[in-house]
């Protein structure tokens, strides 16, 4: 039996007062083999949970619920929960694969939360089936049938964990330096394009799936990136690029003006002494500015450590970028290219430096929380 979607949209359970959580001192990992002589498992007439109900999904926990026979509920002193990732399909089959979760929990009134970043991480898909059991003077377990097996899909990072993110990326991202251009690096086939296909502008796309696997704008924001970042020695963008030969240059002021909101939106690595921060530029009451405003912690613009717009004594606006940091900009709105200059580069593509779909390192204690990669 399929379960209820993705588990989200069920409705609470009215004995919602009762929950109780079920944390690292409550939850226990055990191994399962199915034979009862080998598991301590002893035969007794246990109701089988029916009707199971995910809900209140985070990135790194869920309440169950489910229904069984009121009669024997006296009898159960534990519940079993088989938690499992989804198999993918396309993946190698050689791969290790993830040991699979077993937990047991007391019986605490439902429904309950399963909490734990040590075993669930975030935009994942997972299979999760329950029994109960009953624990016998001599140790061994009375356990019931298996439920049905129903899938669920933990969520995306919340603002309280973008906020972990921001503050580790605070941390690292060194002095402001001065800037005046925004820059978009791409062959010449692309910027043809945008001129014959799409009448002179470059227009959003969905964001790929870079950085943190928690990201909520992975797969979801549209937008155009854009750099900002200077070499130290010239104070003028670099030659060199990961990304094509040809350069669209844009003066600050286009993209960053009084009426943009600026959005913190990630902070990862890969594998290098690299890392990067990703931020989103949005146009007040745009699309993107009314999906970034729930979603992700706003910056003030005059006054962060990442991206500032200063208007100074003098009327003129002074543009600064974090030294320390590689920063990613996500425009949300489509640029015309007469807005600014397309010139060819004199350095090299340097593709190794690509984060195109780029995946973070998990083991890297400066940019990783406690919720998963």
């Amino acid at each position: 039996m399929e379960g209820p979607g993705l588990g989200r949209g069920v409705p609470a359970s009215p004995r919602e007062g009762l929950v109780k959580n079920v944390s690292l001192e409550s939850l226990q990992l055990c191994e399962r083999d199915g034979k009862a002589e080998d598991s301590g498992v002893v035969e007794m007439e246990l109701p089988v949970p029916v009707n199971i109900r995910i809900s209140n999904i985070t990135c790194d926990s869920f309440k169950i619920c489910w229904d069984m026979d009121p009669r024997t509920k006296e009898k159960i002193t534990h519940y079993f929960i088989d938690l499992n990732k989804k198999e993918n399909k396309n993946s190698n089959k050689f791969k290790h694969k993830d040991v699979p979760t077993k937990l047991v929990a007391k019986a605490v009134p439902l429904p309950m939360t399963v909490r734990g970043h040590w075993f669930l991480s975030p935009r994942t898909e997972y299979t999760v089936a329950v029994q109960t059991a009953s624990k016998q003077s001599d140790g061994d377990y009375a356990v019931s049938e298996w439920s049905d097996i129903i899938e669920f899909c933990t969520a995306d990072y919340s603002t309280v964990h973008l906020t972990q993110l921001l503050q580790k990326a605070e941390v690292i991202a060194g002095r402001m330096l001065p800037f005046t251009v925004f820059y978009r690096n791409q062959n010449q086939e692309y910027f043809d394009y945008c001129r014959n296909e799409q009448g002179g502008r470059m227009l959003p796309s969905v964001k790929d799936n870079s950085g943190s696997h928690g990201s909520p704008l992975s797969g979801k924001l549209e937008g155009i990136f854009f750099s900002c970042n200077t070499e130290f020695n010239t104070g003028q963008p670099p030659q060199d690029s990961p990304y094509g030969r040809y350069r669209f240059q844009i003066p600050a002021e286009e993209l960053f003006g009084p009426d943009t909101r600026l959005y913190f939106g990630d902070f990862y690595c890969m594998y290098t002494a690299y890392h990067y921060v990703i931020l989103v530029l949005a146009p007040r009451g745009s699309p993107g500015d009314i999906y970034c405003s729930d979603r992700l912690p706003e910056l003030d613009v005059t006054d962060n450590r990442f991206l500032t717009r200063v208007c100074g004594h003098d009327g003129r606006v002074e543009f600064r970028h974090a030294q320390d940091v590689i920063l990613e900009l996500i425009y949300t709105e489509p640029v015309e290219l007469a807005r600014g200059s397309v010139a060819q580069i004199s350095g090299h593509q340097l593709m190794s430096l690509s984060t195109i779909n780029a995946k973070k390192d998990p083991s890297c204690k400066t940019c990783n929380i406690s919720v998963g990669r």
